[in-house]
């Protein structure tokens, strides 16, 4: 889509950027998937405050000439105890474009939960705002068909903290511990998550 645009979420703290090879690896190649050659150096786009934690959105539209924005918001975790298992096959995330509506869609099908859980041809995907991975046999493992191949997800596989193979949903209740990933959580061990049908 010409006017489609797409976005980066990175943690700051005290003024510093973390993990931006990897959200610069990401943001290559949803413009070499679009045919564009010529990339730039997200960093150079931060000016982040210089004390304190933050969440930078840092957004850009390849095909518009405007510049790539950024804005800056004082990060507050959003607490997750219980996850609605959501079923649907035809949901699609594979790049974070701004066009979240089908996201937003099953995350207000939470009854009362914190987020979902999104099963797709029976298999485990994400929630709507992380990655997610399971302790099994002494060893934490992601589904290899996540919606979205998070940038915290892809830097604990290369550093061998987490493995990926297929989840089925008929396994979640075998898991003794579950974590999130993302950019700003990074690998986050819950206390307690009740999955609900």
């Amino acid at each position: 889509m010409k006017n489609k645009s797409y976005f980066e979420t990175i943690k700051v703290i005290d003024g510093k950027p973390l993990h931006m090879a990897y959200h610069q690896k990401r943001y290559e190649r949803v413009l070499h998937a679009l045919g564009i050659k010529e990339v730039g150096n997200l960093e150079e786009y931060i000016n982040a405050p210089e004390i304190g934690l933050y969440k930078c959105r840092l957004v850009y539209a390849p095909y518009s000439d405007s510049p790539i924005t950024t804005s800056y918001h004082e990060y507050k975790k959003r607490e997750v105890h219980s996850l609605k298992l959501i079923f649907n096959n035809e949901i699609s995330y594979s790049q974070k474009s701004t066009f979240r509506e089908k996201l937003d869609v099953l995350f207000s099908k939470r009854d009362g939960c914190d987020d979902v859980l999104i099963i797709k041809n029976l298999l485990v995907t994400d929630t709507t705002i992380a990655n997610i991975a399971f302790y099994s046999n002494g060893q934490w493992i992601t589904p290899k068909e996540p919606l979205l191949r998070g940038t915290t997800r892809e830097r604990l596989l290369d550093e061998g903290k987490i493995v990926e193979t297929e989840i089925k949903v008929s396994q979640l209740r075998s898991f003794s511990r579950v974590a999130l990933l993302n950019a700003m959580i990074d690998f986050e061990i819950l206390e307690k998550c009740e999955f609900l049908i």
